[in-house]
C-alpha cells in the first residue's frame, strides 16, 4: 500500500500530469515535437474506434519506451475504454497429462531431456478433471483450461475423445473451456469447436528473434500455424508469452509486434513470469524486473485493445500492489487455485481477499462476448465499458 500512496502522491503534484493530459488534449492534427514521438503514437491509440493489425516495431518500441507512468496511464485509459476496469477472469489450469514431452523447451519441467525430477504421467481420467472443475466453479473460477504436455495430438485419438468429453463436461458445468494440447492440425481444432471448446492456448513465447536460443524442436511458424488452425476452426486464440526468459526488452517488443499483428487479435493474451525450475538450463535465471511486466502488459493493452490479458505463471512473485498496478494498466484476467501445471499459483482465498480488498469481482463466463463487438474486420464499434459495467457487475455477484 505504501507503495500505491507515493506513486499517489506523486501524480497529485502541479504538473505530474502535464504530458499526460497532451495526450488527451492534443487534437489529432497537432504536429507532436520531434522529442516526443511516443506522444503522436499513443494519441493515435487513444483516438482510436477500432483495432489495427499493422503495427510496426518502432511504434511498438516507442509505446513500450514511453515513460513509465505515462504509459501506465495511457494503457488505463484505454482499458477503460473497451473494458469494465473491475471485472477479472478467473481462470484455473489442470495438468491432465504430466512430463514426458519430447521437446527442448529450455524452461519447462515437463521436457524429458531434463532431469527436473518430474515423473511422466498418463492423462487422467475424465471424472477427476470434471471433479476438479466442480471444485474450481465452487471457488469462484469462471474459465477451466487443461494442459497435456505433449509435442501435438498425431495418433491421439482416444486421448482426444477424452478430451472432448472434458470439454464438453466443463461446458455442462456453465464454465468457459481451454486446452493446450501442442500442435494440432485444422480437423482436430474443428473436432475441439464441435465438443464446444471455448479458446485454445498456443503461446508464440519470445520474439521471433529470441525464440531459437528458448526451444529448436519446433519452430516459430509451426506455432503460428496451429494458431491460424485454432481460428479458422471458429476457436478463441489464447496466446502469449515468458519473459525472464533471457531475452532483451526488444524481444518484449517483438512478442507483442507478433501476436498484434496477426489477422485477428487473440481473444486472451497471456503474461507469464519465468518461474526457474532446478535441472532445466534457464535454472539460474534472474527474475524479470516488474517495470518489464507492466510495460509489456501495458504495451499490449495500447496495441491489442480488445484482447483479455492474463497475469499467468510467476503472479505469485508479484506483491498485492503490483498486481493492482497491472490491473489497472490493463491486466484482466488471473489463473488462480491450488497449481497452475507445475508451479505454485495464487490461492482461491488469496484471490478473493485481494479482490474484495481492491473492489474487482469475476467476470461471469460466457460475458466477454459482450464487450468484444469492437473485433477486426466487422468495424463495429464496442459498447462503452460505462455501460456494460453496472451489469457485469449484478451478475458476477449473482454467480458467487
Amino acid at each position: 500500500m505504501r507503495g500505491l500512496t507515493r506513486i499517489a502522491s506523486r501524480l497529485a503534484r502541479p504538473g505530474s500530469f502535464q504530458s499526460i493530459r497532451a495526450i488527451h488534449n492534443t487534437p489529432p492534427s497537432a504536429a507532436t515535437p520531434a522529442s516526443t514521438p511516443h506522444v503522436s503514437v499513443l494519441q493515435q491509440a487513444l483516438n482510436a474506434d477500432k483495432p489495427r493489425n499493422n503495427w510496426t516495431k518502432d511504434e511498438i518500441s516507442s509505446i513500450y519506451n514511453t515513460p513509465l507512468m505515462e504509459l501506465a496511464f495511457a494503457a488505463g485509459t484505454v482499458h477503460r475504454k473497451f473494458h469494465d476496469p473491475n471485472s477479472i477472469q478467473l481462470c484455473t489450469l489442470m495438468n491432465i497429462k504430466t512430463g514426458g514431452c519430447s521437446e527442448d523447451c529450455s524452461y519447462c519441467a515437463q521436457s524429458s531431456r531434463y532431469n527436473t525430477g518430474l515423473q511422466a504421467s498418463k492423462m487422467v481420467n475424465v471424472d477427476s478433471v470434471l471433479e476438479s472443475a466442480r471444485i474450481a466453479k465452487a471457488n469462484g473460477s469462471t474459465r477451466f483450461c487443461m494442459g497435456a504436455a505433449w509435442r501435438d495430438m498425431r495418433g491421439r485419438k482416444s486421448n482426444l475423445r477424452n478430451i472432448k468429453a472434458m470439454v464438453q463436461g466443463v461446458q455442462e458445468l456453465g464454465m468457459e473451456s481451454c486446452v493446450t494440447l501442442g500442435m494440432i492440425d485444422s480437423a482436430q481444432a474443428k473436432e475441439l469447436r464441435d465438443a464446444g471448446l471455448t479458446a485454445y492456448n498456443h503461446n508464440v513465447d519470445t520474439s521471433r528473434e529470441f525464440y531459437p536460443s528458448v526451444i529448436t524442436t519446433r519452430s516459430y511458424d509451426e506455432r503460428l500455424s496451429t494458431i491460424k488452425n485454432v481460428h479458422e476452426a471458429g476457436i478463441n486464440v489464447c496466446t502469449g508469452g515468458i519473459l525472464g526468459l533471457g531475452e532483451k526488452p526488444k524481444d518484449h517488443i517483438g512478442l507483442i509486434y507478433t501476436v498484434s499483428n496477426l489477422p485477428n487479435h487473440p481473444e486472451s493474451f497471456p503474461v507469464n513470469a519465468l518461474v526457474p525450475i532446478k535441472g532445466t538450463p534457464l535454472a539460474n535465471n534472474k527474475p524479470i524486473s516488474f517495470t518489464g511486466i507492466l510495460r509489456t502488459i501495458s504495451t499490449a493493452r495500447i496495441t491489442m485493445p480488445m484482447t483479455i490479458i492474463r497475469l499467468a505463471a510467476g503472479r505469485i512473485t508479484l506483491s498485492e500492489e503490483q498486481q493492482a498496478l497491472c490491473f489497472m494498466a490493463g491486466a484482466n484476467a488471473v489463473f488462480t487455485g491450488e497449481k497452475m501445471l507445475t508451479t505454485d499459483c495464487n490461492g482461491w482465498d488469496e484471490d478473493k481477499e485481494m479482490m474484495e480488498k481492491w473492489g474487482l469481482y469475476p467476470m461471469p463466463s460466457f460475458q466477454r462476448g459482450q464487450l468484444r463487438q469492437f473485433a477486426g474486420s466487422t468495424g463495429e464499434t464496442a459498447i462503452p465499458a460505462a455501460e456494460a459495467e453496472p451489469k457485469l457487475k449484478e451478475e458476477a455477484v449473482a454467480a458467487q
